[in-house]
């Protein structure tokens, strides 16, 4: 599967609230920080970011 987001973007992503990595979901539908475990849904190609 196509990754939904731009690598360059990608790589520089982190999570809102706790400042950590956030990586995709196994389906690649979402994203998931690796500290809190909060959850980012992906629409239309853009990371929806809010706490």
């Amino acid at each position: 599967m196509k990754d939904p987001i731009p690598k360059k973007l990608y790589e520089i992503l982190a999570c809102p609230v706790c400042k950590s990595d956030i990586k995709y979901n196994k389906d690649k539908i979402s994203l998931v920080c690796l500290k809190c475990d909060k959850n980012y849904n992906i629409k239309n190609g853009i990371p929806i970011l809010l706490p």
